[in-house]
């Protein structure tokens, strides 16, 4: 199967607008329920912890179980990190086709996020690492791996700052 660079972008930029309009449930709706969801952190030698089970990582959810216990702590202003809510702009850039199989493509893109909160403006930038598979008519993502290239932050980072 090939895959269309301009609907590969069309899913990217969908899922960045539905975080920045905080369309939480829309936004789930983008990943598979297999999806492994990653921010690997940096290590003391500045290389990064390839093994979520025995390194650090920034965030791990191994399933879309944890993205929706996310989202419903962010929706029932559970989560003190997220109150209140900032402010984001998600841009996507220099998305590239890595590899296609049957009904899945790996995709590699750029991010810089803005995220204004408490008179403030943050910015977190990396890069993405994922897997579109195609569901029915839709693509969605099964994995993610988020490089944060800003890792040193002063506040705890949530997925709507990826």
């Amino acid at each position: 199967m090939s895959f269309d660079h301009q609907k590969i972008c069309a899913v990217l930029y969908r899922e960045a607008r539905l975080l920045d309009d905080r369309q939480w449930d829309d936004w789930l709706a983008c990943y598979t329920v297999d999806v492994t969801y990653w921010m690997p952190a940096w290590d003391d030698d500045d290389q990064l912890t390839d093994d979520h089970e025995s390194q650090i990582s920034l965030m791990y959810y191994p399933d879309r179980g944890g993205l929706e216990d996310r989202v419903f702590r962010i929706k029932t202003e559970r989560s003190g990190a997220s109150m209140p809510e900032p402010r984001t702009s998600h841009n996507v850039t220099n998305v590239e086709v890595l590899a296609q199989r049957d009904n899945e493509v790996d995709v590699r893109y750029n991010f810089n996020t803005l995220s204004h909160r408490y008179k403030s403006t943050d910015q977190f930038f990396g890069t993405m690492f994922v897997t579109l598979r195609k569901v029915n008519d839709a693509l969605l993502i099964s994995y993610k791996r988020i490089v944060l290239k800003d890792d040193y932050i002063r506040q705890v980072l949530d997925i709507y700052h990826v």
